[in-house]
């Protein structure tokens, strides 16, 4: 019996996102980056905050590009505390600007979505789980990552954040092997 994986819910933004974009591979370094960040900001709370939010975080952050962001300071931070429609953390906003100055860094040297790629070889790793209890909350090469991001100048991309990016841009194949989307994904790896 295929089943959608029932972290979801019912919501239909949520049932949306599962079914149309959660785990579809990610090439792009500038989209990369936006879910990085978005997965950074939604640290102690739950996703469908950050998702039902995610069209004002896009216009309060210049359409997530890295390359505007960069150049801020203090008065764009004071301009996002006062913004209502995204989350309103000052070190998540400050860690944002310090985040895009660190993607340029590696957009420069390597292209920041071959920097991540490469973690994977360039393919998304293909889980065969069967049940949400299987799907760990971070594995050895999140940890690896989140190590290497934080030493280029990231913050707020711990263990457990780099993980569930991973899953989110489809460098990882978490949907259950009962969902319908699992081979459907699986069939969009490069």
């Amino acid at each position: 019996m295929n089943e959608r994986c029932d972290w979801c819910g019912s919501e239909e933004i949520y049932v949306n996102y599962h079914d149309t974009e959660w785990g579809v591979p990610e090439y792009d370094s500038r989209a990369l980056w936006e879910k990085l960040i978005l997965d950074g900001f939604q640290a102690g709370l739950s996703w469908i905050t950050i998702l039902k939010k995610r069209d004002a975080f896009r216009e309060a952050f210049a359409d997530f590009d890295p390359n505007i962001i960069a150049g801020w300071g203090e008065t764009e931070v004071d301009r996002l505390l006062q913004n209502a429609g995204i989350v309103r953390h000052r070190g998540k906003i400050e860690a944002t600007i310090g985040n895009a100055r660190a993607w340029q860094r590696i957009e420069q040297r390597e292209g920041f979505d071959t920097y991540l790629w490469n973690y994977f070889d360039g393919k998304p790793l293909q889980n065969e789980f069967t049940s949400l209890k299987e799907i760990p909350g971070f594995t050895p090469l999140s940890t690896q990552i989140s190590k290497d991001l934080k030493k280029e100048g990231f913050r707020f991309c711990g263990p457990t954040i780099v993980y569930a990016f991973a899953q989110a841009c489809g460098m990882v194949n978490d949907h259950l092997v009962t969902c319908p989307r699992h081979s459907e994904v699986k069939k969009l790896a490069r």
